[in-house]
């Protein structure tokens, strides 16, 4: 009992001899800031309050300017730039949710500097559970920075079973779709600026597709993804929605073009067949989209397929005048059995005669 106050608890603590630093001013200090820096009573240290930043979650998102969002999030990523995007969430329903989202400016790891770990802490009844959780969102998610505090997490909840936890993972769920779904906003809201964010930070969507745990998953992320169309103006770009709302009535498949340059993309061998029927084609410039798409392998129950691929998987036959001096089946067929035993097995899979060629010269394609 604490005689000299009429109220409260007064707790004693005796500190062992090699653990004497817990009774240093700045590392006591560290541990509130750290762990019960946002509680929602003042916690004196030598007769000065520590815990002194607001919660900004737990406030009225109206009532927050953009100042204050600044500061806070520079607070809580030890960041000097301002944040790109502000998501506040907030639901009561299907869990006790209130959440800040920040998508920073500049991203270490878009320059190549290092690896970026998760920036995004988990609070409950604003004490701090985990700091940079790699449970909350997964991993190519990483580039937001924020909190999320939810009274439905216990607070002796530990480490080991926060992975295991179906409640976190319920939580991870609806933290990943709420933020797909305000980027996809976003880039409704303000094309130009979202344009930027995607050319910018689209590496990490890119490995979201190829890290994705399913099909639905992916096709969420791929809602989010812009390229260049041959349907469009050089520069100007759209959406994998917008690809197959404009699709020919019949056309089975979304096709794409993975080139350096929309000049090499249009003289492509591979995109006259397709601009011949007047099929639309996504120009993309990145060097992992191919990849990246063949692992989407579908949108809108339509199947992705590379130009290359039109050739063998056409769906409709491209009708091509023969001109004097063209070969005969006969003289075709000899060709491609010379072909075949020249260039043998081991450098080429198959040989063919193909029509699709309807104004560049012929080619192979190894």
């Amino acid at each position: 009992e604490d005689s000299r106050s009429t109220r409260g608890t007064k707790i004693v603590i005796r500190l062992k001899t090699d653990e004497l630093r817990f009774a240093d001013k700045d590392t006591v200090e560290g541990i509130v800031k750290k762990y019960s820096n946002f509680v929602g009573f003042p916690i004196y240290l030598n007769g000065e309050q520590v815990n002194t930043i607001r919660p900004l979650w737990t406030q009225d998102p109206k009532t927050i300017t953009s100042k204050q969002h600044e500061e806070f999030y520079q607070f809580i990523s030890n960041a000097y730039d301002k944040p790109r995007y502000t998501l506040h969430f907030v639901a009561d329903a299907p869990l006790s949710i209130r959440s800040l989202f920040y998508v920073p400016e500049q991203l270490p790891e878009m320059y190549g500097v290092r690896q970026l770990e998760s920036g995004v802490s988990l609070y409950s009844r604003r004490v701090l559970i985990q700091s940079r959780s790699k449970d909350l969102l997964p991993e190519w998610l990483r580039f937001v920075r924020g909190v999320v505090d939810s009274e439905d997490v216990p607070l002796n909840l530990s480490r080991e079973l926060l992975q295991q936890s179906a409640l976190i993972q319920k939580l991870r769920s609806v933290l990943t779709a709420k933020l797909i779904r305000y980027l996809a906003d976003e880039a409704k809201r303000d094309r130009k600026k979202y344009e930027k964010f995607f050319n910018e930070c689209g590496i990490f969507l890119r490995e979201g597709i190829v890290s994705a745990s399913d099909d639905a998953e992916r096709e969420e992320i791929a809602k989010l993804f812009r390229f260049e169309s041959s349907f469009e103006n050089p520069g100007v770009t759209t959406s994998l929605t917008d690809y197959v709302s404009r699709m020919k009535p019949g056309q089975k498949n979304i096709y794409y073009l993975c080139v350096p340059t929309r000049e090499l993309a249009e003289a492509s061998p591979y995109y006259e067949p397709l601009l011949a029927q007047g099929h639309e084609v996504l120009f993309s410039y990145d060097q992992f989209d191919d990849t990246v798409l063949a692992q989407l392998r579908s949108f809108s129950d339509k199947p992705v397929l590379s130009a290359e691929s039109y050739l063998s998987k056409s769906e409709e036959p491209v009708e091509v005048e023969t001109k004097d001096g063209a070969l005969s089946g006969g003289e075709a067929d000899s060709l491609v059995q010379w072909l075949t035993r020249t260039l043998g097995f081991h450098r080429v899979k198959e040989v063919k005669v193909t029509q699709s060629r309807v104004l560049t010269f012929a080619c192979f394609a190894f």
